[in-house]
Order: C-alpha cells, then structure tokens, then sequence
C-alpha cells in the first residue's frame, strides 16, 4: 500500500528560510546564501519524508514566495510595469512582484481559498505574452534526483491558473481569462516534457478550483487543458490534487473523466461528502485514488482507527493496488514538527500531530492496509484520543450554558448609526476625514529582545512595564507630531494579535515553534484552542489606560475579534465551529465593557479573517455569515452609543459580502483597499448605501514602497466620488509591525498631508 504527501512546510522547523529572506532583502546577505539554505531545507525535506516510508513525495511545492507566483514566473506572466527584458526570471523581478520597489507596487495580494495563507494574483489580459522562463519545477526535480530521491513534481494546475487570475490593469473586468488556455499550454508541454526527459514518471496538477461552485464552460475548460495535454503526458502517471472542500457532483463526473489523468487526489477531511459520491457515482476502474484521510490544516493526532476503516471502505471499491494514502492538502497548513515542543503540556502534546507526525500517520495508515499494522503506535493513538475525550480540562459547564443563552437574541445595539456617530462626533469633535492608523508600529529589534527577555524570566515585571510604557510613549509622540487625530499605542506588548489574546484566555494553548507561513516571510504561530474559552481577567485595559493617559487625543482600545481569533488558531474539532466562537465573543464582549468603563471612547474589534472563514460553496455562505456577523454584534452589544466601535479587514474580497458587513453594524470600518486596485470602491459605485464610518486603505503596508502625497489625494479622490465627506476616515491598509520606521513615518506624513490638502479642497468649494 502507498503513501503520498501533498506538500510540505517550507520554513523550516526554526523558520531558517524566513530570516533568510529577511537578510536577502535587507542587504546583509547575497542570492547564494539564500539559495543556500533553501537547497538544505529541501533536502531535509526529502530526506525526512523518504526516511518515513513515503513512497510519493512532492517536489517542487518549495517557493520563496508563494506557488502561484513561481507559476506567473514559470509562464513568464510578468507585468509590464516591472521593466522585464526576458530569460531567466530571477530574484529582482520575482520579489518585485510579490513586494513592490522603489518604483512600482507589489501585485495583489490575496487569500489562498479559505485559508491564512496568501498568494499573488496574477495579472493577465489579451496582449499578456508567455514564455518558459522559471526552471524551477524541473531543476528541483533534478535536485532531489541527485540525493537518490525519486519525486512527484507538482504543478499548479493551468485552469486554476487561471481561474485564480483577474485581469490587468487596463483590460475589461469582464474579460474571459481562460481564452488564455491555449497560450499558456505551450509552457506547460515544455516543463513536461524536460521533467520526462529529467527521469519523472508522476506529475502531480494541483486544481483545487474544481471544489468550487463552476459553471458549465470552466468544467468544460478542464476538459478542453487535459485533452490537449494528452499526448504530452503520455508515458507519465498523471494525480489531480483537489483539497479543501467536497468536490460537487458535476465537476467529479468531468474530472473523472479525462482519459490524461491516472489518478485523483480528494480531500476526505473538509470534504466527507465526497466519499459518498465515490460510493454512489463509482470510481472509475483501473484509476489511483489518492485519499486525503490525515488532515494537512490541522494539528489533532489523526483518529487512525477511524481513518482506517474509512479506507478499507474505499479500498474495496477501488482496489487494494489502487489506492493511496494521503494528507488531505498540503501540510504547508500546519506547524512542522512536534519534537521542538518542549515545555508544551504532556496531556495535550499527546493529542498533536505536526507536519512531521502526519507524515508518520500518513506512512503507518499504509502500512497498516497493507497487513504491516503497528499494534502499539495505533495503540498509543487510541489512549490519546480517549484521553482528549475524556479530559476535564475540555469542558466549562458555565462557559457552555452562557454561550447556549446567546440564543434566540440578534445582539444589535439599541440605536442605528446615523444616531451614533452623531452621538460620537459630539463627543470626539474630530475633523472631515479623520486620520487614524490600523493598531501596530513597527516591531524593533529592541522591542523584540524586550518581550524574550520578560517571557524568560530575565528581566522583572517592572523592568518590562517602564519598557513597554517608553515605547508606547515613543509612538504617542510620533503620531501626534504628524498629527494623527485618532492615535493607536502601537501594540508592543504583543508579538502576534491572535497569539496575545489566546494566551490570556482559557481553553488556549501555546507552542515554542509552531510556526506557520502566511506569505511570503511573515510566519505566525496560531493558539490550539483545545477546551472551553472564557476570560479569567483584563487583557489590554492596563495598556489602552495607560496609553489614554499620555495624550489628550482619543486612542484605541485594541482587540481582535472573535471570528478572526477563531480562524487564525488551530480550532478544537469536537464540536461546531460556531459554538467555540460564540464563546470566544461572551470573552471579548467582557473586554470591550471593561475599556469602556476605563475611559477608551474608541475601541477597535479586527475581523480581519473574517471573509477569509467563507466557505468555498455557496450554499454554505448564510449560516457561516450568519454565526460570524452575529459573534461579531455580540462582543460590542452593551455598549453606549458614544463609543465608537471600529473594525478592520484585509487582504480578501470583500465585495460578496459586502451586506454582511453593514450587518455587523459597526461604526467605522476601515479595510484593505490600494493593492486590490481598489476593487473595493467597485461596489459603492454600482449602488450599494454605506452610512458607516469607511477607511479604504490608502497605501499598501506590505510593500517598503513610500507613497506620495499626490498618489494618495488620488486614491481620496476616487473614493469621495463614491462615499459620503462625513464617511469617509483616511488610513493605511493593514497594521505597521512588518515596516521599519523609516519608511512608516514618511508614509505617515505624506498620508496625514493629503488628508489636509483635500480638507482645504472641500472648504474652498463650499
């Protein structure tokens, strides 16, 4: 019986390729050194999965940015703006396109399905030219050869390529981005074949689009990219990797169909229903099924008695030599390796498994349908799952009953917010459009020694309050010396918006290096909510006080939401989703009347992974948005009608649901905007009514890129033709911690300036 990983964490177990970017970037170290620890960390990679057992292990799944970007590079699918002459694409203008320069804008970035993870949209159109011009997937296939590891090079599918594009800047929106198929397929021949030349005899299409709602000329666009692929993929075994959601009857039946293709991969975690539609509609005769049992996007030990018989069930449908077990999507989802854990619980250890250990799982579920069953592993996995079952620290029976009493009320506050932000306006007498930031400043190295030193029991709890207050007395005085009307206290307590708040409520637990990227070099490392989640005390009050303290303009209080807390941790999966984040709400909803009574007239609540929970089909959409919006009123509720509640999100799109939004009833929401191409303001201009406060992002955190005064009185402009002067709040797209200050402050000032300039604008028309 075989085994397959879909894909691996690229990082590396202490983040060794994310320092190493970070260095590259900054200077301090040259191409050869990054390519240096990037040729190493493959190799372990390789290494450990072939010493596990694995028989089909992915290459190419390695990217110093994101996959859809190596494709875009692959293509030779590189914007005009970024001056490229041709050949080889190298680091310059790879990293320009995920980063911007000096000179240009990044490409947009966005969210990769419903996950934390982000890509870089490709930007294609009619006159877009394509070309061989990324060697990659073929050179790390020769890469792992060398080391005597045989691979399935892996390949992002050319009609999710496309389907994960958007038109360019200055081509039609409703340009038909897969009239581009049969332009990029020439590209695609040529890496299959050099891979066929190089010795490859599997080649793995990643077309995770086929779990989504398509219609009849994209399934048909499926057929039409394998068809032609057909006699370039003779002599290769051929897997379609499918993961995140049930794959919809219509689109089984056309992918099932491609005579190119020797075998499917599905995701049998997020996608149970699928099994049923291999029972029902059968499962066609001769092909691998590759079932995606060991879940890649969470870290609970894998129930293997459970997944066992789940395969034994389909093995008597497909064949005993005909299926292979598999993680349900790339293992990229998950923190690497739990032996680095340390000084986490024992009790909850047992209940982990990390990249490393579901490669284990993966390896010992094949083995097990191939007669070979490890009595004493699967042993130890059936005490750790009774244990998780039966532990008391799961369960808070009051925690429980006050989330069950949520039912039945809608949580809005008592007034609409026209009559608030009057209520507020009186209060704050803030200017037409009022500048504000997102919540953090920049992370120093200093501020990070600080926070290890405190957690290390190094310096003293006073020695690291005197610290923390200098800092956010050092941001006070920056934002009101560029004269910033609604001021922030830059969050140096917190090394991550999610990880803060989790470690001060119960039912939470903290790795050492459970480390996950997010883009590019920006890891997080995500909670484990494992029980029950409840408030035993003040979070951010001491902090937001202080702060309030130094000045006399008003500061926010800050906080992360409850959807977004939940969909940026590894969440428990005994029970629904909506259950844990309507507990997570009743925690914060605590807070939010605690910096209310402590004076905070401004409190922020982020959602910024809000959209990114939707599920991927429609059907689903309502209740999803119907728990998160409502977790999101519930939290702020109480509150009187003078203070003012802000929200913030980013880097997704926003505008299917844009009437979900004004449900949250919020006052002010402020949201990625400038590196969407303001994508954003599209929805005010076919009509849709806001009477909210609204910050579109006007310039893009992500990229060291300092915009103009003048670029951004653009971007107001464009926005005032759509939304209303007293709307209408000035703001960057995202928090400040990933910059430097020098670049933020510049940034800042030109932001603030261009607020003036239109101000003086407005008053002049009157």
């Amino acid at each position: 019986m075989a085994s397959h990983i879909v894909g691996y964490p690229r990082m590396g177990p202490k983040r060794e390729l994310k320092f190493a970017l970070e260095s590259f970037w900054d200077g301090k170290s040259s191409a050869e050194d990054l390519e240096k620890v990037a040729t190493d960390l493959r190799a372990s990679i390789w290494k450990q999965m072939a010493d596990a057992g694995i028989k089909y292990i992915p290459s190419n799944t390695f990217s110093y940015y994101d996959q859809v970007l190596d494709s875009t590079a692959m293509l030779g699918a590189v914007p005009e703006r970024y001056s490229w002459t041709g050949g080889e694409i190298g680091f310059s203008t790879y990293f320009s396109m995920a980063r911007g320069n000096a000179t240009v804008p990044a490409m947009e970035m966005t969210k990769w399905f419903d996950t934390n993870y982000h890509f870089i949209v490709p930007e294609l159109g009619p006159n877009t030219k394509f070309s061989y011009s990324s060697h990659k997937a073929v050179n790390e296939y020769k890469e792992a050869k060398a080391l005597g590891v045989d691979t399935v090079p892996v390949l992002v599918g050319p009609v999710s390529y496309l389907l994960l594009s958007k038109p360019a800047k200055g081509v039609e929106k409703s340009f038909a981005l897969l009239s581009l198929l049969s332009s990029i397929l020439p590209v695609y021949k040529e890496v299959i074949a050099e891979l066929k030349a190089a010795g490859a005899t599997w080649i793995q299409f990643d077309e995770p689009t086929l779990v989504l709602d398509l219609d009849s000329h994209q399934l048909a666009a499926f057929s039409a990219a394998y068809t032609e692929l057909e006699s370039a993929l003779s002599g290769l075994n051929v897997l379609i990797e499918t993961y995140f959601a049930d794959i919809p009857a219509e689109s089984y039946k056309t992918l099932t169909s491609l005579n190119s293709v020797t075998a499917y991969g599905f995701d049998l975690i997020r996608g149970a229903k699928t099994l049923d539609l291999i029972k029902s509609a059968g499962f066609p005769s001769g092909k691998y099924l590759f079932a995606g049992v060991v879940d890649g996007r969470n870290i609970w030990a894998d129930d293997l008695a459970a997944s066992l018989t789940t395969l034994e069930s389909l093995e008597a449908i497909v064949g005993k030599d005909k299926l292979v077990v598999s993680t349900s999507c790339s293992l990229m989802h998950t923190a690497v390796d739990l032996v680095n854990e340390t000084k986490l619980d024992s009790e909850i250890k047992s209940w982990l498994a990390f990249a490393a250990q579901k490669v284990v799982e993966v390896n010992a579920l094949a083995k097990a349908l191939a007669g070979q069953k490890d009595e004493a592993y699967f042993a130890a996995n059936s005490a750790a799952q009774a244990s998780r079952r039966t532990s008391p620290r799961v369960t808070n029976e009051e925690v429980q009953k006050a989330a069950a009493a949520l039912r039945g009320s809608d949580h809005r506050r008592a007034t609409n917010v026209s009559t608030r932000l009057d209520a507020q306006q009186k209060k704050l007498n803030l200017p037409v459009l009022p500048t504000t930031t997102i919540g953090s400043f920049p992370q120093t190295v200093e501020l990070r020694r600080v926070r290890r030193e405190y957690k290390a029991k190094k310096i003293s709890e006073e020695e690291y309050i005197s610290a923390i207050k200098e800092e956010i007395s050092k941001v006070v005085k920056i934002q009101e010396e560029l004269d910033i009307d609604v001021l922030v206290h830059g969050e140096p307590e917190r090394n991550d918006m999610v990880e803060y708040f989790g470690e001060q409520l119960s039912g939470f637990a903290f790795t050492a290096n459970g480390w996950v990227q997010s883009y590019g070099s920006r890891c997080v490392k995500p909670p484990i909510i494992y029980g029950d989640v409840s408030r035993p005390n003040p979070m951010t009050v001491f902090w937001s006080k202080m702060a309030q303290s130094m000045t006399s303009r008003p500061m926010k209080g800050m906080l992360t939401g409850p959807v977004t807390i939940l969909n940026w941790s590894f969440v428990r999966n005994d029970q629904p989703r909506f259950e844990t984040c309507y507990q997570i709400a009743l925690a914060i909803k605590k807070e939010v009347e605690d910096l209310e009574a402590g004076g905070i007239q401004v409190i922020q609540i982020d959602e910024a992974a809000l959209r990114e929970g939707l599920p991927l089909r429609k059907a689903e959409h309502a209740f999803y948005l119907d728990w998160a919006v409502h977790s999101f009123r519930i939290t702020n509720c109480g509150v009187q009608d003078t203070t003012q509640i802000h929200t913030h999100m980013c880097y997704s799109n926003f505008n299917d649901i844009i009437h979900s939004i004004i449900n949250m009833d919020a006052d002010v929401i402020t949201i990625e905007n400038s590196r969407s191409d303001e994508k954003l303001l599209s929805v005010f201009r076919e009509g849709v009514k806001y009477g909210a406060g609204i910050g579109p992002g006007v310039y893009d955190i992500h990229s060291p890129r300092i915009p103009s005064t003048e670029e951004i009185a653009d971007r107001v402009n464009k926005m005032l033709a759509v939304l209303d002067t007293n709307i209408l709040w000035v703001n960057p797209d995202c928090g400040l911690k990933t910059r430097k200050y020098n670049e933020v402050k510049p940034a800042l000032t030109n932001m603030v300036s261009a607020a003036k300039l239109i101000r003086t604008q407005l008053a002049s028309a009157k």
